[in-house]
């Protein structure tokens, strides 16, 4: 008898469909969280296989700092129109004018950070006891330590010393009133696989991912794109080069590669040989050892 084995991708996502299956199984009202870089992407196109041939049983949440890239936001009202997905967007900016945020000021203003109590305010006025997301433990070391489900207590914050065990794969969705739980169907999953998944699946993705001329300034070593929502240094000139970005986050805190890559086989090519991680252009991720850590706590993806 001939025996059929699965390929590394395909037990990769043998894995996060199943994850997103016991999601639907376990939760009355789950979400998305899509912000239409890769990661999301990935996850939209898993949960669409999951599913099929009936509509995904979940709405796609984006929360929009208003300091977006502009490629990321036409590709995602493009792809929510294209899939027929319902998404629901939370507003950093609406948060601010509302005063429930506060603005950061300075040269090294975010509105990253910010966009946890908004994410707080979209999962309680619309009563989801779940929320999933693309995060993957390689990314950096607090998302390391998260499980699949990911328990948040009714504030929204999460103790990485009180995981629950996930013995062969079983998953304990049980919480108290006001609680929900993250869960992260590729948490598995490494940036090599996302982009071969990508390739294998064909899956269409922002164009900001692929080299192309820009306008970018030098802060701290890191290049940085010029932009309106970026308060520069006099000794930070602007000047073009060609870049990409490998994550898609606020322009304030995202940084970019030099790069020439401008497929997705040129992008392996370069993930292969780097020795950079992913998020290491995150200046977000630079303002204390504990960063990360410290905003999930807070209710951070």
């Amino acid at each position: 008898m001939k025996s059929y084995r699965l390929t590394h991708l395909q037990e990769l996502e043998a894995e996060a469909i199943f994850v997103l299956r016991e999601v639907a199984a376990q939760f009355e009202h789950s979400a998305l969280l899509f912000s239409g870089g890769k990661d999301s992407v990935v996850m939209a196109h898993l949960a669409k296989k999951a599913f099929f041939p009936a509509e995904i049983p979940f709405s796609l949440i984006h929360i929009d700092t208003g300091h977006n890239f502009k490629e990321t936001i036409e590709f995602r009202d493009n792809y929510i129109k294209k899939n027929n997905f319902k998404l629901i967007i939370g507003s950093v900016q609406q948060s601010i004018d509302e005063g429930d945020l506060t603005e950061e000021v300075g040269f090294d203003a975010s509105r990253n950070a910010l966009q946890s109590i908004t994410l707080l305010d979209v999962i309680k006025k619309n009563s989801f006891d779940c929320v999933m997301g693309g995060a993957r433990r390689d990314e950096e070391k607090s998302r390391a330590k998260e499980r699949f489900f990911s328990h948040r207590d009714e504030l929204g914050q999460w103790d990485p010393k009180s995981q629950r065990p996930e013995l062969w794969n079983v998953f304990n969705g049980k919480k108290k009133a006001g609680e929900h739980f993250r869960v992260f169907p590729i948490s598995n999953w490494t940036e090599m696989d996302v982009w071969q998944y990508i390739l294998a699946e064909n899956i269409e993705i922002p164009s900001i991912y692929f080299a192309h001329k820009r306008a970018v300034f030098l802060r701290d070593g890191v290049t940085m794109a010029a932009s309106e929502f970026i308060t520069r240094r006099d000794t930070e000139k602007v000047f073009e080069e060609e870049i990409r970005f490998r994550t898609i986050g606020d322009v304030t805190c995202t940084g970019a590669v030099v790069s020439s890559a401008n497929s997705v086989e040129k992008i392996i090519e370069e993930v292969a040989a780097t020795r950079t991680t992913e998020r290491g252009n995150r200046a977000d991720d630079k303002r204390s050892e504990s960063a990360m850590e410290d905003r999930k706590k807070e209710g951070y993806f």
